[in-house]
């Protein structure tokens, strides 16, 4: 049995959203491998039912205007800020992460924080032309019905990522989570709607069948994607038929270049957490490393130092803050790329194995030395709790292996700041930080380019993503 049986808060909260006993589809927690509950088997008939109802409440939706619609979001991130310890627990069961750390009670802070952001964040109407004959103005309006599509990886703070600006704006949304994550996106869902007018939000929790429906769906207008580059390619394809409108954050492979000079012991923090923040299983965490020689012991050494005091394990327990991996297909992608790695000839600094003490799905932080460009865990999106590290001579060439993928999500430079920030300008990716990686900001555009996709999330442009521009002449 569990040490950490449910409270009577996730109880409760879990009997609200889950399937009756003896139905659904049961729902492990990722670190006990005990069932945590079952999710709802809903059908495309199912998902064909809520996109009705959606379509038929958006008009009253939208006709509330921003003011209402504000109020109402700002009582569904109070809502989500009451129910806050009771969903970290449920998210930390059900995707993995710790509660603590840049985790799951930092997932729950972002969805109030997002949604704050985007029920309050001004979208005023822009005038065009007003010469003293012309009159033109720019408006957004609703776009209509949004289906977003969410991952496992940050399941709650991606949803509302989707959901808030969405409903701000005057639209209404029909959210398919992933199977693997389900129990904690249906819970956070039934928070919001204790607010919400009926029908403007709605969750419908099934396979792959009723995500592809949802995106194919006539009465869809606008589909909202985050996960791998070749489920974006399927979804763009089934978009053709209704012409809905993309928003599509595909996988990533983030390089980070430290300069020469960089100060191994200062960035060796911020670097870490770059890379293995929610233990690697971030879209845009560091995934390629290249350091120039003249520091690169210094930095694989200071890297290797925080790995080891770092705890890992159940993320119910206070003291750590990394976690299993959520679910086998990808700890059995984890591993193979490592024991590629190491036939290649990389130099295992720390970990390089399954942590079988732990628990099933529990990989150690696992830094990969002396790898280089054409090896699989090098070019291949590990998303993971391992990072290949890099050796090169020439910044020149340095950009040139980081910009010589198809992955554009964001990507980082480490060192002088002037001298960094004229490298960021010639790497291919939506964001570049600067001696940092993977922050985000909700007033920031954030979205990718190549392979990674394309639309901007986030402020006045993840507002202008959800709506259809509209211009009155006269």
């Amino acid at each position: 049995m569990s040490d950490s049986p449910l409270t009577p808060e996730e109880t409760a909260l879990l009997d609200r959203v889950q399937a009756p006993e003896g139905t659904g589809r049961e729902i492990l927690d990722a670190a006990t491998r005990e069932v945590l509950g079952r999710a709802p088997e809903q059908t495309v008939a199912d998902l064909d039912d809520a996109i009705a109802r959606a379509k038929a409440a958006q008009p009253a939706w939208e006709a509330r205007g921003h003011d209402e619609r504000r109020e109402l979001l700002l009582k569904a991130a109070d809502a989500i800020d009451a129910n806050a310890e009771t969903l970290a627990r449920i998210l930390s069961r059900e995707q993995g992460k710790p509660l603590n750390g840049p985790n799951a009670r930092f997932e729950l802070g972002a969805c109030s924080g997002w949604l704050r952001s985007a029920a309050t964040t001004p979208l005023e109407p822009e005038v065009l032309v007003d010469d003293g004959e012309t009159h033109a103005e720019l408006h957004y309006r609703a776009v209509g019905v949004v289906g977003a599509i969410g991952p496992w990886n940050w399941p709650l703070m991606i949803a509302i990522w989707q959901i808030g600006p969405a409903l701000r704006m005057g639209d209404t949304v029909v959210v398919k989570p992933s199977e693997y994550t389900p129990l904690s996106v249906l819970a956070l869902v039934s928070v919001m709607n204790e607010v919400l007018p009926a029908d403007v939000l709605i969750a419908v929790s099934g396979d792959r069948e009723v995500g592809a429906r949802l995106a194919a769906h006539p009465d869809v207008d606008k589909v909202m994607f985050t996960g791998s580059t070749a489920t974006g390619r399927k979804i763009i394809e089934s978009s053709a038929g209704n012409l809905a409108r993309l928003t599509l954050e595909l996988g990533g492979n983030d390089a980070g270049i430290v300069l020469p000079g960089a100060d191994p012991a200062a960035i060796a923090q911020d670097l870490f957490w770059g890379a293995f923040i929610n233990t690697g299983q971030t879209c845009a965490a560091l995934k390629r490393l290249y350091v120039h020689d003249s520091i690169y012991d210094e930095v694989v050494d200071q890297l290797a130092q925080i790995a080891a005091a770092t705890p890992m394990g159940n993320g119910l327990s206070e003291d750590n803050v990394l976690g299993p991996l959520q679910n086998k297909q990808q700890f059995d992608i984890v591993n193979r790329l490592v024991e590629d790695a190491k036939a290649h000839g990389g130099r295992v600094v720390t970990g390089g194995a399954p942590a079988t003490e732990l628990g099933e799905l529990f990989y150690p932080i696992t830094l990969v030395a002396d790898v280089s460009d054409g090896t699989a865990l090098v070019d291949e999106e590990q998303f993971g709790p391992v990072l290949p590290i890099i050796r090169y001579t020439d910044v020149d060439d340095a950009v040139a292996r980081a910009n010589g993928l198809d992955a554009g999500l964001g990507g980082s430079v480490w060192g002088d700041r002037d001298a960094a920030r004229k490298v960021a300008a010639r790497i291919q990716s939506g964001t570049v930080w600067i001696n940092s990686h993977g922050g985000l900001h909700p007033d920031v555009p954030f979205g990718g380019v190549k392979g990674s996709g394309y639309g901007q999330e986030f402020g006045v442009a993840g507002l202008k993503g959800v709506s259809v521009p509209q211009v009155i002449n006269g």
